[in-house]
């Protein structure tokens, strides 16, 4: 039996790189997907293409900061699914600049999207989890929430915010069966990594001890352990996927 046979997953951000990798993965080993992304183009392209798996799919097009578009969103998902058993928090954004350069439009950009969002998400879904006493919510950080970078204060700012969100939601809906865990990916092979001149990599690979970019199947598989059976007993945790960056 696959490990996620009958089960029900939203993805947000899964029209394309990490998003799309763990939708397809969760695909492969049984679950139903629910792919979400700001454009109806790609949360389409990600649902035929699990739908091309043998599996169900169904597509929405949400901007994951805007609180009256998800609520709308999960009670149409819990209407046409029946019931959701992952949640995985990925959409996210970058708008990177120095701090003394970067705008507030900038700034609330990302807040509101790699932070916010997932704050509205997993509100959204908290009571059908807390009814069914049962749920896995998988949040997508970073190692930059953990270790920070030059011109991504906001982005860091909004992934180490995700990790305490991580950490005090486990708290919360632990007494009822529900894990919460974060992912913090490196340095990984996607759109947002691909802008990266020659000479920058040749530095970022001195600093990973593995000697590689990672590529967002990677990711993938760490998501399908923490969604599985064998991560029964996890939650709260964050778990770094990055070749050794940050240790």
């Amino acid at each position: 039996m696959k490990q996620l046979e009958n089960q029900i997953a939203v993805v947000t951000g899964a029209g394309r790189g990490i998003g799309r990798a763990i939708a397809l993965k969760f695909a492969a080993e049984g679950a139903d997907v629910v792919c979400v992304s700001r454009t109806a183009e790609n949360s389409e392209k990600a649902a035929a293409e699990i739908r091309a798996l043998g599996r169900k799919a169904w597509a929405h097009a949400v901007d994951v900061s805007d609180a009256a578009a998800v609520s709308a969103a999960a009670e149409k998902i819990l209407s046409e699914c029946g019931k959701v058993d992952i949640l995985v928090n990925n959409a996210g954004v970058t708008r990177d600049g120095l701090l003394m350069r970067m705008s507030d439009v900038d700034w609330d950009a990302v807040l509101n999207t790699n932070l916010k969002g997932a704050f509205l998400f997993t509100k959204a879904f908290a009571r059908a989890f807390l009814k069914q006493r049962s749920g896995r919510i998988i949040n997508v950080a970073s190692i930059i929430g953990l270790i920070g970078n030059a011109g991504q204060a906001n982005y860091a700012a909004s992934k180490a915010g995700l990790i305490g969100f991580t950490q005090s939601v486990a708290k919360e809906l632990g007494s009822r069966n529900i894990t919460v865990n974060a992912l913090a990916p490196g340095f990984i092979e996607t759109d947002m990594t691909a802008a990266l001149g020659a000479d920058m990599k040749t530095e970022l690979l001195k600093k990973i001890p593995l000697n590689s970019l990672g590529q967002p199947d990677d990711i993938a598989h760490a998501a399908l352990f923490l969604a599985g059976p064998g991560a029964r007993y996890v939650t709260g945790q964050v778990l770094t996927v990055d070749g050794g960056m940050v240790m």
